[in-house]
């Protein structure tokens, strides 16, 4: 038996078990135990596992595991890691230059609280369609931040499809699981299947709900779906850059960008990441 030591790490209420793989030599996040320490009954708990390395190239690489053992980009979790990647001494310069699963990014830590993420361009760009869901058409929106994302103005649901009349008009009251469940499934987004954002505008910033495909439940943050939400939002609702967002969990985070001949460029998030706890657990 191995002791593996931990951060667990929280970005805006999205939560990670943080592993340095240089520290750990001996961890190898497979499926299984990926899933043992996402667990949150029997395990540590978290929405996913990220891991450190040094990097002759870079500051660092870091691998994101949702807690089926999947991959992705983790929008919070890139933050989370920068954060990590300070503390542990690898970030030389004011902009981090890092791998995530094999993808170049950057961020910088702003300040002790505060993490900006760069994200690549978004693309797939769709909205105003139609999908089946809930026993009813409901008018949505796709974009890929890097993860596959609906987003969905919860106003455009009907409480009851029986009555055309009655519409959602409070996130808190929102069937999060339920819908985005649905849709995450909806064949018209397989094999991989889609994140789903909910989204209402209140006083000039956009208020999100997000079902996490990977998690397969609903997170307190999603950073991808935030950025997607963001980039939507600034179509459907006219709003101008940075775009303010008021996650599950209640933290703010910010989605900054350009567009330049209509397409979207120097995306941003930010928001804050921060360790929660530091421990050891016991690999068989």
């Amino acid at each position: 038996m191995k002791k593996i030591s931990f951060f667990k790490m929280s970005g805006a209420g999205n939560d990670f078990v943080v592993i340095d793989k240089d520290i750990n030599p001996g961890f190898v996040p497979d499926q299984s135990i990926i899933k043992k320490i996402c667990n949150r009954r029997y395990g540590i708990g978290a929405d996913g596992i990220i891991t450190v390395s040094n990097s002759s190239v870079y500051d660092f690489e870091m691998e994101y595991f949702n807690a089926d053992g999947s991959t992705s980009l983790c929008g919070n979790g890139a933050r989370c890691a920068i954060k990590f990647a300070n503390l542990s001494g690898r970030i030389k310069s004011e902009t981090a230059k890092f791998l995530s699963n094999g993808v170049n990014y950057s961020g910088k830590v702003l300040n002790d609280n505060e993490i900006k993420f760069f994200f690549n361009p978004p693309q797939r760009l769709k909205y105003n369609f139609q999908i089946k869901a809930s026993d009813q058409l409901i008018t949505s929106c796709f974009v890929d931040t890097g993860s596959p994302h609906v987003v969905i103005k919860i106003d455009d649901v009907l409480k009851n499809p029986d009555d055309p009349k009655k519409f959602y008009d409070d996130l808190n009251d929102f069937p999060v699981i339920k819908i985005g469940r649905e849709i995450r499934y909806n064949k018209d987004f397989a094999p991989e299947g889609t994140n789903v954002n909910f989204i209402r505008l209140v006083d000039g910033k956009i208020h999100i709900r997000t079902y996490e495909r990977g998690v397969e439940d609903e997170t307190f943050a999603c950073g991808t779906g935030s950025t997607a939400a963001a980039v939507i939002g600034s179509l459907l609702f006219n709003l101008k850059p940075p775009v303010y967002l008021i996650t599950r969990g209640g933290d703010e985070l910010i989605v900054d960008f350009k567009i330049e001949n209509q397409k979207f460029k120097d995306l941003s998030l930010t928001g804050p990441a921060l360790v929660t706890f530091i421990g050891e657990f016991t690999l068989n």
